[in-house]
């Protein structure tokens, strides 16, 4: 089980603005419902990002909780997420949620896939 120690030692961090989005989102969920993100291969760039809406958490899972939101990634995606920030943006262009990637070597133009 993650501890609060791990969470702010996390190699993955979570906006203000994310977690209001998701908790926002997740609201009308059945209760229980967490944000996952993962990484697989394909999109323009070599890798996407996939958010999908669960209800269980697997024991190997990093589990970040800020505000009433709860965001897992599986442990085969964390090494390409490692130091990344989950960011909601919403702009002139539209809403979205965002991951800062700093192992990213190239992006496309949506920000859903990388090359590493």
């Amino acid at each position: 089980m993650t501890t609060a120690a791990d969470i702010e030692n996390a190699p993955i961090t979570l906006s203000d603005a994310a977690a209001r989005r998701i908790s926002k989102i997740v609201a009308k969920e059945e209760p229980g419902t967490m944000l996952r993100i993962s990484v697989e291969g394909g999109g323009c760039s070599g890798f996407q990002y996939v958010y999908e809406l669960v209800a269980t958490r697997a024991d190997d899972d990093l589990v970040l909780e800020k505000d009433g939101a709860t965001v897992l990634i599986d442990s085969v995606s964390l090494p390409y997420m490692e130091g990344s920030e989950i960011d909601f943006v919403d702009d002139l262009i539209g809403q979205s949620f965002q991951i800062k990637n700093p192992n990213a070597t190239a992006g496309c133009g949506c920000g859903t896939s990388f090359s590493i």
